[in-house]
């Protein structure tokens, strides 16, 4: 409406009275356009320099990440860009409850935006309420968890193009290596699909006790490992679960088979082939 000489208020033509605001918003479109091709311009110049920084050939496809925060930082980044699928490896039982709910917003966010998203851990965590809590809001937005007795290693691959994998050489926790050599990443995709295979759909959250088939699994892991000379604090730390836990199931093992020492222990469990059916 526009008001006359006399104090009248008369219409205008809507498409007139658009006309004004209609080409203020499409300069504020122009100008966001123009701000976005600059800022990819800027980022692919960037880029080069940053993958120069690596040498030849193709040393940049796979490179290392140090530090806690910054290999958090990269892989945020890959995360929130990630736009078809997303596969997880997540060894070492039970996580801390800071790092589920850091995870969870994203991971949610990311399952939203229609990525697919499939996570390997290992049977313990059927008992740690935590990461079932976690889980349950993953797997009730569609996404997948599965579980083994022993996971491989942790392993993050985003859209089967860059994956993030622990440094093999180190012993450290705050080094990655960021992977984007399509064979390499091919490998690990490779891997991740073996493992998910063997692994068991975790569907429901009923209890903190593993069903009688998954305890057996972990058994036979412990006992498997204890036969090959591991200590006991070596064995929990691989199946992700406690030092006692892996006493217990060695003291369930030395009252089934009448054993007094864990060398007797040993040779009579290989001796009556009662690991002769394990398929891991």
């Amino acid at each position: 409406m526009q008001r006359l000489a006399d104090g009248a208020l008369a219409p205008i033509p809507p498409r007139l009275a658009a006309g004004a605001q209609m080409d203020d918003m499409e300069r504020a479109i122009e100008e966001k356009k123009s701000a976005l091709a600059s800022m990819r311009a800027a980022v692919a110049q960037a880029q080069e320099i940053y993958l120069d920084s690596y040498g030849k050939g193709e040393s940049h496809l796979i490179r290392v990440v140090q530090g806690a925060g910054t290999i958090s930082a990269t892989l945020s980044a890959a995360v929130h860009a990630c736009q078809e699928e997303l596969l997880t490896a997540q060894p070492g039982g039970g996580r801390p409850q800071e790092l589920l709910d850091k995870a969870l917003a994203s991971d949610l966010a990311a399952i939203e935006r229609g990525v697919s998203q499939r996570t390997i851990y290992q049977h313990t965590i059927r008992s740690h309420q935590a990461t079932l809590a976690y889980v349950e809001r993953i797997t009730g937005a569609g996404g997948e968890v599965r579980t083994l007795d022993e996971v491989f290693d942790r392993m993050i691959v985003c859209d089967r193009r860059v994956a993030f994998i622990p440094d093999p050489s180190s012993e450290r926790s705050d080094l990655a290596l960021v992977v984007e050599h399509p064979g390499v990443v091919r490998y690990l995709v490779g891997v991740f699909e073996h493992a998910w295979q063997r692994a068991s759909p975790l569907r429901s959250f009923p209890s903190a006790r593993l069903p009688p088939r998954l305890t057996d699994e972990v058994r036979r892991a412990i006992l498997r490992h204890m036969v090959n000379g591991h200590t006991d604090e070596a064995i929990a730390a691989r199946l992700g679960m406690s030092t006692r836990s892996v006493a217990n199931h060695m003291r369930w093992a030395a009252k089934l088979f009448g054993s007094r020492s864990r060398a007797q222990l040993a040779y009579l469990i290989a001796k009556s082939g009662f690991l002769d059916d394990d398929s891991h």
